[in-house]
């Protein structure tokens, strides 16, 4: 450890036990094995189990979380290359989006407001499904902690992505656009990325969904929330 910097090892450690774990995830392919809950899940143990500080940790998560920008915008590319298919369904994805983000928004803040949570929480976890960096602004904008709800975002994502192809399949949704839709829109980035290994179609409509429900909830957030708190 005193050879190189802290941040330089837990930034190399990140990576390779996420590694190993996508690894380990192409063998097994199952949910609940999913590479980013089980990098999650042996991060979190090894600084329980070390005693070590999370501030220590995050000298080199800072790093990581500081690519989660761009990777968004990475996924412009799929969804590039496959706009013209989605162009034909944009009325039906602009309305599917739209009201899922405004579910989105009421499903989580109505349970919380009945559990009687304090406002500041509610107002934390109200823009849950779409990605941090749009997560952080609006939950910031309303009065709400940014720590807290990027950490809802993220278990939403691993949620979505773990159990949300298992959901969509029961409820007959087989169609690649509607697949990854409802994947991008529900779980964001996490959720897109899932989507991608059915297919660059699902994860070009799951890009887009990030996109239009980023925007919607920005929009729907603060008069939702504002409504629902009186």
């Amino acid at each position: 450890m005193s050879e190189i910097s802290p941040a330089l090892f837990w930034v190399t450690l990140s990576l390779l036990t996420y590694m190993a774990a996508r690894a380990f995830y192409a063998r097994i392919r199952f949910a609940l094995f999913h590479p980013i809950l089980v990098t999650m899940a042996l991060i979190i143990a090894l600084l329980h189990v070390g005693g070590i500080d999370y501030d220590e940790y995050m000298s080199g998560g800072r790093v990581i979380t500081f690519f989660l920008g761009p990777s968004v915008v990475a996924l412009g590319l799929p969804l590039y290359l496959r706009l013209q298919e989605l162009k034909r369904s944009a009325p039906a994805m602009l309305t599917a989006v739209l009201f899922a983000s405004a579910v989105g928004i009421v499903s989580v803040v109505v349970p919380a407001l009945m559990a009687g949570a304090p406002q500041m929480v509610v107002r934390s976890l109200a823009p849950k499904s779409v990605t941090t960096p749009i997560a952080i602004v609006v939950s910031e904008s309303i009065g709400g902690d940014a720590s807290l709800t990027a950490a809802v975002v993220v278990v939403t994502g691993i949620l979505g992505a773990v159990i949300g192809p298992l959901v969509l399949r029961l409820v007959g949704v087989v169609h690649p656009v509607s697949f990854g839709l409802a994947m991008g829109a529900a779980a964001h980035g996490i959720g897109t990325a899932r989507a991608l290994e059915e297919g660059e179609l699902q994860g070009a409509a799951a890009g887009l969904g990030i996109c239009i429900c980023g925007v919607m909830t920005a929009v729907l957030t603060p008069p939702i929330v504002g409504l629902l708190l009186g």
